[in-house]
């Protein structure tokens, strides 16, 4: 199409470093600023933070519930800032989209996988609560409508980097995190001391599944209409973000992958 100059290829270490980064942030967000924050405000003695799920000795609705309402939170706050998109480099710019989408898709996506499951967060929150089958359906319709509006949301700020002479510059974007997320989370939890389960039934699902969109984003985005948007530029190799990505992922694997543990 006219107009729209072909990139140079990205570099894909430097995406996968930008992705391990945005997966990290969401998940220190939702386990330790969501859960471990309000069960220590809450009045909780003993706190076990892992990247997988949160231990302590009090449980109540609030905690399990504000994981996932600070993932939202922080997904409005990095939606604001890519409101002044130009004044990124195309780096910083894929960054914080990640992150956006990183943190709306499990906060919204938690809502549908708990109302199916009835496992997880939200099934900790809507227990006890008659019909039961009712707040179940609720959190399916809401996690649904809302997981979908999250994808548009993604997408349109996606749209700097389209170019119809390349279609497989999509599927680098979003693919390239999906499968990177997906192993970080993997090898983040197997040294966690709740065992494996919360590995296979937890950190696995919640992350390949809430995801997912990032699969069909590439098609998505074909579809659309790019306006008069200014195009991004080709995401260049950047030692910065390849060391900041290594000392990180090293950190949250053998570190907090461990759990970190506060008592008072």
């Amino acid at each position: 199409m006219p107009g729209l100059a072909v990139p140079d290829k990205d570099d894909r270490a430097t995406l996968v470093a930008i992705s391990a980064l945005a997966c990290i942030l969401q998940d220190i967000l939702h386990e330790g600023l969501g859960h471990g924050v309000t069960a220590w405000l809450s009045g909780a003695r003993q706190i076990t933070i892992s990247t997988v799920a949160l231990q302590c000795d009090l449980d109540t609705r609030w905690i399990s519930a504000n994981g996932t309402l600070v993932n939202l939170l922080f997904a409005a706050i990095f939606w604001l800032l890519l409101r002044r998109s130009r004044r990124y480099r195309p780096a910083t710019h894929y960054f914080l989209v990640l992150a956006m989408a990183g943190n709306l898709f499990t906060g919204t996506g938690y809502f549908f996988f708990s109302g199916v499951s009835d496992f997880g967060d939200w099934a900790a929150v809507i227990r006890g609560l008659q019909p039961h089958w009712m707040w179940q359906l609720g959190l399916v319709v809401l996690g649904a409508a809302s997981y979908y509006a999250s994808m548009l949301l993604v997408a349109a700020q996606l749209m700097p980097f389209r170019s119809d002479e390349v279609p497989s510059r999509f599927r680098g974007l979003c693919w390239t995190p999906y499968f990177t997320d997906g192993i970080l989370a993997g090898a983040g939890g197997l040294l966690n001391p709740a065992g494996l389960f919360y590995v296979i039934a937890s950190a696995l699902p919640s992350t390949l599944g809430a995801n997912a969109g990032l699969l069909s984003l590439p098609s998505m985005l074909q579809r659309r209409s790019h306006g008069e948007q200014e195009q991004a530029g080709p995401i260049g190799r950047s030692t910065a973000w390849i060391v900041a990505a290594t000392l990180a992922s090293l950190m949250f694997i053998f570190v907090l992958g461990r759990g970190l543990t506060w008592s008072r």
